[in-house]
C-alpha cells in the first residue's frame, strides 16, 4: 500500500518516510462554488440530517425546541415591551405583529450566527472531506430554513383564529421575505465563515449584530411609528433588506387580520418592488461574499 501512494505521488520507493516528512497533509481537491454544492446533493442532505441530529442529540425534547425557543422570546418582547411599556395598546394584533417579525428575524440570525461557527465547528470534515466548503454554511442556512416551519404552522393557525385567509399579494410576501433572508444570511454567513477562521473574533462580532438585527427592524414597534417620528427620513430605514422582509412577512400575516380602517396601521408604498429590489440586493451581497470566501478559502486548512 505504502508504495503504491508513493508512486501516485511520484515519489521514491526507497524513501517514503522523507516524503512524509517534507510533504504537508492537505485535504483532497475539490470545485468549488454554490453551483458545486447543491450539484451534490446527495452529500448536502446528509450534512444536513447530520447537523439536525447532532443539535438534538441527548436531548429530551427534541423538535420540540423548534418551538419552545421562539415562543419563549415572543413571551419576552409581548410581556416586557407589549405590557409594560404599553405597546400592546398602541399596535393592533401586537401579538401577530411580533411573531411574523420574530420568525424572519430568528431565521436570519440563526442563518448568519450559525453559518459562521459552520467551519471551525466542521474542522475534521473540512480538512479530510474533498467537498465544496461552502456546503457547511448552505447546510446550516438549510437547518436553520427547516427550523422555520414549524413556527410557520403556529402563525398559521393562530392568523386563522383572528380571520385570516390567505391571498396573492401575501403570498408574494411571503416568498419574497424567506428569500431576502436566505440569499442575505447566506452571504453574511459565507463572509463571516471564512473571516472567522482567520480571526475567532468575529462570532463575538455577529452577536452584537444579531442585537442590532433586532431592534433595527419593525418587531417590538410598528413601522408607522418610524414614519411619524422621522418623517422624510423614513425611507432610508427602507435601505435594511430584513427590515423590508419583516413587513413583507407582516404584510402576509398580520395586516390580513385588520379590521378595515384600522388605525395606526401604516405600510410603506410599493411594497412588493422594494421586496423584488431586496432580492436583487441580496443576491449582488452574496456574490460578494461567494467571491471573498473562494479568496480565502485555500488557507483555510492550514488556519485550521
Amino acid at each position: 500500500m505504502t508504495d503504491q501512494l508513493t508512486r501516485v505521488d511520484g515519489l521514491d520507493d526507497e524513501q517514503p518516510h522523507r516524503a512524509d516528512e517534507q510533504t504537508p497533509m492537505r485535504p483532497p481537491s475539490a470545485t468549488t462554488g454554490l453551483f458545486e454544492v447543491f450539484r451534490r446533493r446527495y452529500l448536502l442532505r446528509l450534512l444536513v440530517r447530520r447537523e439536525i441530529s447532532a443539535r438534538y442529540q441527548g436531548s429530551f425534547l427534541g423538535l420540540l425546541w423548534s418551538y419552545i425557543n421562539p415562543l419563549s422570546q415572543f413571551a419576552i418582547y409581548y410581556f416586557i415591551m407589549g405590557k409594560a411599556l404599553g405597546l400592546h395598546d398602541s399596535i393592533p394584533n401586537f401579538p401577530i405583529h411580533i411573531f411574523a417579525a420574530l420568525i424572519i428575524v430568528h431565521f436570519f440570525n440563526e442563518t448568519m450566527g450559525a453559518g459562521t461557527r459552520s467551519i471551525v465547528g466542521n474542522k475534521a470534515l473540512v480538512t479530510k472531506m474533498a467537498v465544496p466548503r461552502e456546503m457547511f454554511p448552505v447546510a446550516s442556512m438549510l437547518v436553520s430554513l427547516y427550523h422555520v416551519l414549524p413556527q410557520v404552522g403556529i402563525i398559521v393557525a393562530v392568523c386563522f383564529f383572528a380571520g385570516w385567509s390567505p391571498d396573492a399579494v401575501g403570498l408574494a410576501a411571503f416568498f419574497l421575505a424567506l428569500a431576502i433572508s436566505m440569499l442575505l444570511g447566506m452571504a453574511l454567513a459565507l463572509f463571516f465563515a471564512a473571516a472567522n477562521v482567520f480571526f475567532r473574533d468575529v462570532g463575538s462580532v455577529v452577536g452584537i449584530l444579531t442585537n442590532l438585527v433586532r431592534f433595527g427592524v419593525p418587531m417590538i414597534y410598528s413601522y408607522d411609528m418610524v414614519a411619524d417620528r422621522f418623517g422624510a427620513v423614513a425611507p432610508y430605514y427602507l435601505l435594511n433588506p430584513i427590515a423590508n422582509a419583516v413587513l413583507l412577512f407582516q404584510r402576509a400575516f398580520w395586516t390580513p387580520t385588520l379590521a378595515p380602517g384600522t388605525r395606526n396601521v401604516q405600510l410603506p408604498d410599493h411594497l412588493l418592488t422594494r421586496g423584488l429590489l431586496m432580492v436583487a440586493v441580496s443576491l449582488v451581497v452574496l456574490a460578494i461574499g461567494q467571491l471573498v470566501f473562494s479568496r480565502l478559502q485555500n488557507r483555510v486548512p492550514e488556519r485550521l
